[in-house]
């Protein structure tokens, strides 16, 4: 028999992780939130009863997963082990990005074993027509015990483990922002240069999309250094200069962070051998670094 879980905090992770697992045959022994309606409305996707107050339905579960807001992960914790309300043997997993399973080590008190569980992935919304775990990534750390049955849950959704170091949680989760929201603004900030340049807003994400798809496809190919074009690998400085020029001129807030890219470019081609240290150091000069 597959082990029971509980669900704490119910918004889109939450609902997600209850009927995934409810669908893979895990046993749901209850949901819990704030509002008692919403942890009603998980309940009644997974064939399991609802609380307001966790501690009520997690003494039964094997497994109980944290997906409150990040801001209360560690109290709703305390809360719960306070009033013993962690079997002995239980896993505790949360599933925050930014947080190592420290946060959790109030369970320790009623003998539970802690985790994280973080997937890799954006739940803007919950669609249950699929699995929102099939072939993403996920990263667990934790107590030898937590991500061993972590791992087997992670296997169980479809999904693919990735382990990671406690210590290293905060630089993981800063990878993943740079990825995911910078690359969105980096893209925020294309669409402005492109517009300024005359093509319509509306227009400015088809014009771009072969650049950016076939970047992607570069850096999947080739890694990161071979996949560098440009003016930098190209050491075209003057073409820098005019760029530096006319954002300056038309958009002289994005100028910093016009520069910021052309300095970290220049080290990243100089690191992967695709200029020298002195075209290094004229781009450097020219974004002010140096």
């Amino acid at each position: 028999m597959k082990p029971s879980v509980g669900i704490i905090g119910c918004g889109r992770m939450g609902t997600a992780l209850a009927k995934t697992l409810y669908d893979k045959s895990y046993p749901i022994t209850g949901t819990a939130s704030l509002h008692l309606t919403s942890a009603q409305k998980v309940a009644d996707l997974c064939s399991s009863t609802a609380a307001d107050q966790p501690w009520k339905i997690t003494p039964n579960a094997d497994i109980v997963f944290l997906t409150t807001p990040d801001s209360v992960i560690k109290s709703v914790c305390d809360e719960i082990a306070d009033k013993g309300g962690f079997s002995p043997g239980a896993v505790v997993l949360h599933c925050s990005g930014a947080h190592a399973s420290t946060i959790l080590s109030a369970a320790h008190k009623n003998m539970a074993w802690i985790g994280s569980m973080h997937p890799l992935q954006s739940f803007a919304s919950v669609d249950f027509s699929r699995n929102p775990f099939k072939g993403i990534r996920v990263a667990v750390e934790g107590d030898p015990a937590a991500v061993f049955q972590a791992c087997h849950i992670i296997q169980e959704l479809e999904a693919l483990p990735l382990e990671i170091k406690t210590e290293g949680k905060p630089l993981y989760h800063a990878a993943a922002v740079v990825a995911s929201n910078f690359l969105v603004t980096l893209m925020g900030a294309a669409f402005r240069m492109i517009h300024q340049a005359g093509v319509p807003s509306e227009e400015a994400f088809d014009v771009l999309r072969p650049l950016i798809e076939g970047t992607l496809a570069n850096i999947d190919r080739t890694g990161v250094y071979q996949a560098l074009t440009g003016p930098v690998v190209r050491c075209d400085i003057q073409t820098v200069e005019t760029h530096l020029q006319a954002i300056g001129t038309a958009m002289p807030d994005l100028l910093p962070l016009y520069k910021c890219l052309v300095n970290y470019t220049a080290l990243l081609a100089k690191e992967g051998n695709r200029i020298s240290e002195d075209w290094l150091k004229v781009f450097l000069e020219a974004t002010g670094k140096n």
